[in-house]
């Protein structure tokens, strides 16, 4: 059957995908002004207890009056149409919440979200149960402390509660400041409240002019580069007051003057940052990737700790790092940032981690006025708790690097004097001090997860035996079948969703680009499933070519197999590729992979997103929780795999074309074969899962994945034809032995008996 047959067979499923997942989007409403949405579908009386009824949406912000018979007795909102906070799904997470006059709060409810949160295993109900902690609270009367929570952060939904708790906090701030609740003048009716005078203002904007290239120490000096420090006993500090008496019980190992972090930021759209920092080419690149609304700022770290965390270039977002500006904050995903190898200002130091980082393009942004980089700090309790407390970078561009223009708007709501007393004195408890040298950030994350580098290099323990004693195993098909099929689930179960150890043709690209920009293994080793995945890959190559990482490690080709395994159960015909087309096909992924590398030569960051090729982020990282047409991507692959086993695989992988380059070093050859292989016997290329077998007999190396499916053939007394004649001959033989000794036996009882003259 063609391919085109293939296509027209499949229509039925990828249509049906198509639609559902269309239909899904196009439920999701618009995000401005979502209140007189939900005042229609959320009882004033969940809410606010004894309510009846709510008055008409009005004001800036937009609230509705809560009534009880005709009595005004608090305020609903949503959280989103007072502050713009982005969830781990990088949609907004939207609350109702009714607050009374004298600013308690009166009932809190999820209205409406798109977080992920579900799918990886917290229920929605421990949500709901967190934010009914916030019931009752008055934050007019007890301000709460930057970042604390009311109740303990959920493990596995730490960024999503973040943001919930952060959006609480800033709107109740924000409202209480626009309609004075705890006061004796609230506004009785919303309108009353509402700011609507225009006056001129001056907003400061980013000069253009200022172009001069500084050193380091000039780029620290005037404040173009700013800093956030904390020492271990900084640390062990903010857990003592903010996290709670179990985070106090575990502190910080080390010497109290370790460097624990070391953040810089910088804000390099100005020109002189910019091209101190990038150098002049980098800058000049970096504004031409710029889209109108987007800024860029480099975020520089060294210490223990790590802001981007270890699973960041995979897992999507950087959870540990946000942006808070007024009422705008958001949360950066791993396509709004690019690896730095290092700074081009005279005099700058080598710092561990180096990113540029993209504002998204729907937010609103402006790094010329004072904004903030919180930093979320995590320490593991036991196997299922963490704790976290934050502490902010306040940055704000020196005056010599901006401009300020004269406009007619409304005027900016300040942070309530409180709330901005404490954050002062909050950093200045954070000292600066020399320090000695601190253990490495990688060896600490080696630590953190010793317990999946113990699975794991059991897994490859066991996989290096199964190779080694292959014509033992293999000798026992139903036992080797079985066994496969368990291992194949604990690479997509365990290395892929749950570990995150998928490895991708982006880590080629990041390898070869250090081998350029400067190698430094502490990049690597930062990711130590990751890192050890690909030694062992490497290591394998010599040995079993590509074979023993995409034929069993490979989180998304084991779905595959698995999957087209359920397929055959089920009665779903196969789909026998001919010969010539095959090999027409599998040269495509090659063809991928050299477009792939030749861009990542000129932009990896441009190749990192063309690499999206890879339906590896959407079906194991992100385990299908992203857009649409990114999904309908993955499921389509999949969907094809059903009728060509391992399709993606064997056509379109540019990972597995790189990882066949280097099998042309292979040294040994472990899978056996027969001289009548391939001449006459086809039994073993018709049976390859992967059609890896040549009409001739040979294997081949590029193509062949060590499942080892021939080498069960090679031992099968029945199924392998050499074997069958080879035992035909050998019973021809033993019969005719056996009739010889019998003839023998009876001729000598005849001899003893007499019978014979």
């Amino acid at each position: 059957m063609s391919i085109i047959k293939l296509l027209h067979s499949c229509q039925k499923y990828i249509l049906f995908s198509f639609f559902i997942l269309l239909s899904h989007i196009f439920s999701i409403n618009a995000y401005a002004e979502r209140l007189p949405e939900f005042l229609s579908k959320v009882p004033p009386s969940e809410i606010f207890p004894g309510a009846t009824s709510y008055g008409k949406p009005e004001g800036n912000p937009l609230v509705a009056r809560i009534f009880q018979e005709d009595k005004p007795v608090g305020f609903a909102y949503i959280t989103t149409d007072l502050v713009n906070t982005r969830g781990y799904s990088s949609k907004p997470i939207d609350m109702m919440i009714g607050i009374a006059d004298d600013g308690t709060i009166k009932g809190a409810k999820l209205v409406e979200h798109h977080e992920p949160i579900v799918l990886i295993g917290i229920p929605e109900e421990k949500v709901n149960v967190f934010i009914q902690h916030y019931i009752g609270l008055n934050f007019v009367k007890n301000p709460p402390q930057t970042g604390k929570a009311p109740a303990d952060i959920i493990s596995g939904a730490t960024v999503t509660l973040m943001v919930i708790n952060d959006s609480i906090q800033r709107s109740v701030k924000r409202l209480t400041q626009q309609y004075k609740l705890g006061s004796a003048d609230v506004a009785l009716s919303s309108s009353s409240a509402t700011v609507t005078t225009q006056e001129t203002t001056e907003k400061r904007v980013i000069n253009e002019d200022k172009q001069d290239i500084l050193t380091w120490d000039e780029l620290l000096a005037q404040k173009a580069v700013q800093e956030l420090y904390l020492s271990v006993a900084d640390v062990n500090r903010l857990f003592e007051e903010f996290g709670g008496a179990d985070a106090a019980k575990v502190p910080e190992k080390g010497p109290d003057t370790d460097t624990f972090i070391r953040l810089y930021a910088a804000v390099v759209d100005q020109p002189s940052i910019g091209q101190s920092l990038l150098g002049k080419m980098g800058w000049e690149n970096l504004k031409k990737r710029l889209k109108p609304g987007q800024h860029a700022m480099v975020i520089m770290g060294d210490g223990r700790y790590s802001f981007k965390g270890s699973g960041y270039v995979r897992g999507g977002i950087f959870d540990r790092i946000e942006v808070i500006q007024n009422e705008t904050s958001f949360r950066f995903i791993d396509l709004n940032h690019e690896r730095l190898p290092s700074l081009s200002a005279k005099g700058a130091p080598r710092y561990k981690e180096i990113g540029i980082f993209v504002s998204p393009e729907d937010v609103n942004f402006n790094p010329a006025e004072p904004w903030r980089l919180q930093l979320m700090i995590q320490r593991t309790l036991n196997v299922n708790d963490k704790a976290f407390v934050t502490s902010d970078l306040h940055y704000t561009l020196p005056d010599e690097f901006v401009k300020v223009e004269k406009s007619a708007t409304p005027p900016v709501i300040e942070q309530p004097a409180q709330a901005v007393a404490q954050v002062e004195q909050q950093q200045a408890q954070i000292t600066e001090e020399a320090t000695e040298e601190a253990k490495p950030l990688w060896q600490m994350i080696w630590e953190e997860k010793l317990g999946q580098i113990i699975v794991i290099s059991i897994a490859l323990i066991i996989l290096i035996a199964v190779f080694f004693f292959q014509n033992t195993l293999t000798s026992y098909p139903v036992f080797y079948k079985r066994f496969r099929t368990i291992f194949l689930l604990f690479s997509v179960v365990y290395i892929g969703w749950y570990a995150q150890a998928q490895l991708s043709v982006v880590n080629v690209f990041t390898f070869t680009d250090s081998l350029r920009t400067g190698f430094s293994w502490e990049y690597f080793l930062m990711d130590p499933l990751v890192f050890i995945m690909w030694s062992a890959t490497a290591i394998s190559i010599l040995f079993w070519n590509r074979g023993a990482f995409c034929g069993w490690l490979c989180p998304f080709g084991s779905l595959q197999e698995l999957l087209n395994q359920l397929a055959r159960k089920i009665g779903i015909k196969q789909i026998k590729v001919p010969y010539t087309v095959q090999t027409r096909l599998a040269a495509l992924k090659y063809v991928i992979f050299m477009g792939l590398f030749g861009v990542s030569l000129y932009s990896l960051g441009l190749a990192e997103k063309l690499a999206e090729v890879e339906p590896f982020k959407t079906a194991i990282i992100l385990k299908f929780v992203r857009e649409w047409w990114f999904v309908l991507f993955a499921v389509t692959l999949l969907v094809l795999g059903l009728f060509i086993e391992r399709f993606y695989c064997r056509y379109l992988c540019p990972l597995g074309a790189a990882l066949a380059i280097p099998a042309k070093l292979r040294v040994f050859d472990w899978l056996r074969r027969y001289k009548m292989c391939g001449d006459p016997c086809q039994r073993c290329a018709n049976d390859c899962p992967v059609q890896a077998i040549h009409p001739t007999g040979e294997i081949d190396a590029n193509e062949c994945i060590q499942c080892l499916n021939c080498q069960m053939l090679y031992h099968h007394q029945t199924k392998c034809p050499h074997l069958v004649q080879k035992n035909k001959v050998r019973n021809k033989m033993a019969d005719a032995k056996a009739a010889a000794e019998e003839k023998k036996v009876t001729l000598v009882k005849k001899e003893d008996l007499g019978l014979l003259k």
